[in-house]
């Protein structure tokens, strides 16, 4: 029995040595654990995805060096047949000015259809020449009597006929939805829109 004391001293020092020695491993476990993310954290800034980087378990003891698996953005890649060039498309948005650079209005061509958005703080009216006796009676009406020749010659079908819709709110313009527009078509509407808006504008400008 009197060597009991004895042995519990002894291990109560090695439960010591032993806290010790885990307090110091956890210690490292952390160290690495933070350069491993650090680490991470570069790899992700460069371009990598997270389920490229491995996930490297943490050791018991701190190692001598840390060896991480090569990225799959270093592995060699197919390189894919080019791409057959797209045909050239008419441009999209089209801003309306006058010579002296005012906006008038923006022109936006959709597949067959142009949308022509007034600028609101002008006020066109549909009221204000030369809109009806130009633009809707001599562009907007020839246009669309051409195609109803075509239809009835059995040259078109009905739904690919020219056809336009003025919104409005009130006498205001709000909108013009042209529908049915070729290329051809397209470059001489921007042109009698562009030119109709901007003798409107000198119109308003002298009322």
């Amino acid at each position: 029995m009197a060597q009991d004391p004895e042995k519990m001293k002894s291990m109560i020092a090695f439960k010591k040595r032993l806290e010790d020695q885990l307090e110091r491993l956890n210690a490292e476990v952390k160290e690495v654990q933070a350069t491993l993310d650090t680490v991470n954290t570069i790899l992700l800034e460069k371009g990598f995805k997270r389920g490229d980087i491995k996930e490297v378990p943490a050791p018991a003891s701190m190692p001598k060096e840390v060896v991480l698996p090569k990225p799959a953005a270093e592995q060699p890649k197919p390189v894919p047949a080019p791409a057959p060039a797209a045909p050239a498309e008419p441009e999209t948005v089209i801003p309306l000015k006058t010579m002296a650079d005012e906006a008038l209005a923006l022109m936006y061509f959709d597949k067959q259809t142009i949308h022509v958005m007034p600028d609101e703080s002008k006020n066109f009216s549909v009221n204000t020449p030369p809109f009806s006796n130009f633009l809707v009676e001599k562009v907007f009406a020839k246009m669309q009597e051409k195609d109803k020749e075509l239809v009835r010659l059995g040259q078109l079908t009905p739904d690919k006929m020219f056809s336009y819709n003025i919104v409005r709110e009130g006498d205001l313009i709000r909108e013009i939805i042209i529908k049915n527009v070729d290329e051809e078509r397209l470059k001489e509407l921007k042109s009698s829109v562009r030119w109709t808006f901007e003798k409107m504008y000198e119109k308003i400008k002298g009322a």
